[in-house]
């Protein structure tokens, strides 16, 4: 079920699959620029929830906290 707020927002629910795969709405993809091969960040807290973010822009964001700048080449082992 999909619900339109405003342009730049929306809310959708999704199924996690057998394999705790989800599907990202299109809708979602093309606001984003998620395309096939994207690499995407997730992110949790017990309190506050899930977050996926690309990996470019998490990257882009961390280069002010990350005391290496945030080096996008130095990516976290996938397999944690």
């Amino acid at each position: 079920m999909k619900k339109t707020i405003e342009q730049d927002r929306f809310i959708v629910s999704v199924k996690v699959g057998p394999k705790g795969q989800i599907t990202i709405p299109a809708p979602a993809r093309q606001m984003f620029s998620i395309k096939e091969g994207d690499t995407l960040m997730v992110m949790g807290d017990k309190k506050r929830g899930i977050a996926l973010l690309k990996d470019d822009l998490f990257y882009q964001l961390m280069g002010g906290v990350m005391p290496d700048g945030g080096d996008p080449n130095d990516k976290p082992d996938e397999k944690l």
